[in-house]
């Protein structure tokens, strides 16, 4: 076995870029980017992967090529053409180039000149056009360690809806302890991961984590948990899928063995890459502290940024005198703890840096809840000027920059609740301690009465009471008193 590997290591380090391109297609790898790429590739696969089926292609391919080339040495040639300088310039130019080969048959041919347009014996040829990579977002949960493969197309192999892309790779004896040895964030789950990450093959920029249709991933024999879709509660709005790093490693070999990835994707015209890398996984207690050890701005430059903002603008008619920034984070309505906000923010307002980093850590959108603009980790700060406020401004929810870059605080002011200063009607007996008689009222023994309207009646009834009273000063010759009670009442102060 041993001497079959080395026997195909030799002839892929002969083969061509159409070779190995002919290779890796045939597995289902990445054709593209520059032959020493693809060498690198081609041994990797050998290494690791060599089935039978890919050593007879690669044997194929070797015998193709080399019986492809004896023939055309044992086709004879024109002497009258050939030439020592032509055949150097012929052999020099076949062995460095991967370009096809030109015949010179004209007579007539200038050969010193032809030879002074190499440079010793290779052909000046145009420098190859380095095609850009596919990179991917820095994710500030996870920190790269090692990158296991590098961002590579998946190219579909036929006609099909439904691909398969196979990659084949094995962890190094210290890639394996940093897995083994590392902490665990949950039962289960280990902080150092190898993750799997998906995105579109577009090399203009740093692409976002996205998934094909149809994914699914296999690692050895199981296939791998992907991230579902978060519903949608919004009529004619499609639910959203988390695009997340997909953890491999409690599927992997912890070993020398090889492992074995299936990405199974739809090709519906877009072109997606996958890359493969080993991470540590932080939390955001982790972000946190590291926020405060290098992200904390100093109370000076909050203030200077203060003054900035509250500038006479001459061509303002407008006189800003003082800004209102709350103590309240606008994110669970409870005060702040470690104010923060995003450097590129225009605005004071901060919000909660521990709760911010939480909901991040659950679903990630790093967006300002303030000014809905994006507040990625590596941009924020932790203003320093509002976090000396809140340990000495503890009895006010909000505060007031002023023009100087002082503050002042701003207090609610309670409500004063007093009763009316005004007399009350009392209901009941007039035997009040302390009652004074009325003025136009009547004492008997000490006490007032007064002729007060019984509350308890309403008004259809009183009416009712008046009509009966006078159809009986009609009938009787003397006037009859009402049917009233009369109850002996007495004001008292409310106060």
């Amino acid at each position: 076995m041993a001497a079959e590997l080395v026997e195909a290591k030799n002839m892929v380090m002969s083969f061509r870029v159409s070779d190995l391109q002919m290779l890796l297609g045939f597995v289902g790898r990445s054709k593209s980017g520059l032959k020493h790429e693809l060498v690198t590739r081609a041994l990797q696969l050998v290494q690791f992967d060599c089935s039978p089926e890919v050593f007879k292609k690669i044997k194929e391919l070797y015998e193709t090529r080399y019986a492809k080339k004896s023939s055309e040495a044992s086709q004879p040639q024109p002497q009258q053409h050939r030439s020592p300088e032509a055949l150097s310039i012929h052999s020099s130019y076949d062995r460095g180039s991967t370009v096809a080969r030109t015949s010179i048959s004209t007579p007539n041919i200038d050969y010193p000149a032809l030879y002074g347009k190499y440079l010793n014996g290779l052909g000046r040829l145009p420098p190859k056009v380095v095609k850009p990579e596919v990179r991917l977002v820095k994710l500030p949960f996870y920190t790269t360690l090692d990158e296991l493969l590098k961002p590579t197309e998946l190219v579909p192999q036929n006609n099909e809806k439904l691909q398969e892309s196979p990659c084949i790779f094995a962890l190094t004896p210290r890639q394996v302890e940093l897995i083994r040895n590392s902490r665990e964030l949950q039962p289960g789950v280990k902080s150092v991961q190898v993750v799997l990450r998906i995105c579109y093959t577009d090399t203009s920029s740093p692409q976002e984590d996205q998934y094909p249709p149809n994914i699914a991933v296999k690692v050895n024999h199981s296939y791998c948990s992907v991230p579902g879709y978060y519903p949608s509660n919004k009529p004619g709005v499609e639910p959203k899928r988390p695009c997340r790093p997909i953890n491999l490693t409690h599927l992997m070999y912890l070993s020398a063995a090889t492992n074995r990835i299936t990405v199974t994707w739809g090709n519906y015209g877009k072109s997606y890459s996958v890359g493969l890398y080993l991470v540590r996984q932080m939390t955001s207690a982790e972000l946190l502290q590291r926020l405060k050890t290098i992200g904390i701005k100093h109370p000076e430059l909050c203030k200077a940024l203060v003054k900035e903002k509250l500038r006479l603008d001459p061509d303002s008619e407008i006189a800003t005198t003082g800004v209102r920034v709350s103590l309240i984070c606008p994110l669970v309505k409870m005060r702040l703890s470690v104010p923060c906000r995003a450097e590129t923010c225009a605005h004071l307002q901060c919000f909660d840096a521990v709760f911010y980093l939480q909901m991040n850590e659950k679903k990630p959108t790093w967006m300002c809840p303030v000014c809905d603009k994006p507040a990625p980790y590596d941009q924020l700060i932790i203003d320093g000027l509002l976090s000396k406020i809140l340990t000495e401004c503890e009895d006010a929810d909000e505060i007031e920059y002023l023009v100087d870059g002082s503050w002042c605080p701003i207090r609610a002011e309670k409500e004063r609740s007093c009763s009316p200063q005004c007399p009350i009607l009392v209901l009941g007996s007039s035997d009040v301690n302390g009652l004074l008689p009325t003025p136009n009222g009547n004492s008997e023994n000490g006490k007032a009465t007064a002729d007060v309207v019984d509350l308890t009646l309403d008004s259809s009834s009183s009416e009712e009471e008046d009509e009966e009273d006078e159809e009986e000063d009609d009938d009787d010759d003397g006037p009859q008193p009402k049917r009233r009670c009369s109850y002996e009442k007495g004001l008292v102060s409310a106060c």
